[in-house]
């Protein structure tokens, strides 16, 4: 994938204003778990952070990066999917969707510029790409990059992104 600088340079400068304002104070001094509750549009995700028994994962050291889906974004999946999922029994699903938006280290905006496809958590590959200065992860819009946390990092996207089969 081809670097652009004007895209990168406008990109970062957006994500640290957004950054700023989503990070609310926390940040480098909290971790994952805690950063994305502090900001208030991830109670779905906290959720099923919660119901996968992934709050312990993403509260250790790591680091992680996190393709982190809005409260917004789980509202789009089809009626009735997210009760579904949040269902003991269909925990491992859960956690396979969750794990799909976790990547071992920190991978921020820069590098993930530079990148065609990252391996997630759950062993598979998101594929990453830019159109017209849009970053896009799977089928979802990254719309904040590089937020700080003590173990990593956090990109907000736009939609649940969902493994292949």
């Amino acid at each position: 994938m081809k670097f652009n600088l004007r895209n990168f340079v406008l990109a970062t400068a957006a994500s640290l204003t957004a950054a700023t304002a989503f990070a609310g104070g926390y940040g480098k001094n909290s971790d994952i778990v805690e950063t994305a509750v502090a900001a208030g549009d991830f109670s779905t995700l906290a959720a099923a952070l919660e119901a996968g028994d992934l709050v312990g994962t993403l509260k250790s050291d790591g680091p992680f990066t996190v393709f982190a889906p809005t409260d917004s974004a789980f509202a789009k999946l089809p009626e009735g999917t997210l009760d579904n999922l949040l269902k003991p029994e269909n925990k491992d699903q859960l956690v396979a969707i969750l794990t799909y938006h976790v990547v071992s280290g920190k991978v921020e905006a820069e590098q993930v510029l530079r990148l065609d496809s990252a391996t997630t958590v759950n062993g598979q590959d998101v594929s990453i790409r830019v159109e017209d200065g849009t970053v896009f992860v799977d089928n979802a819009q990254v719309l904040t990059t590089d937020v700080e946390a003590s173990n990593g990092v956090i990109h907000v996207i736009d939609t649940v992104i969902l493994p292949q089969g």
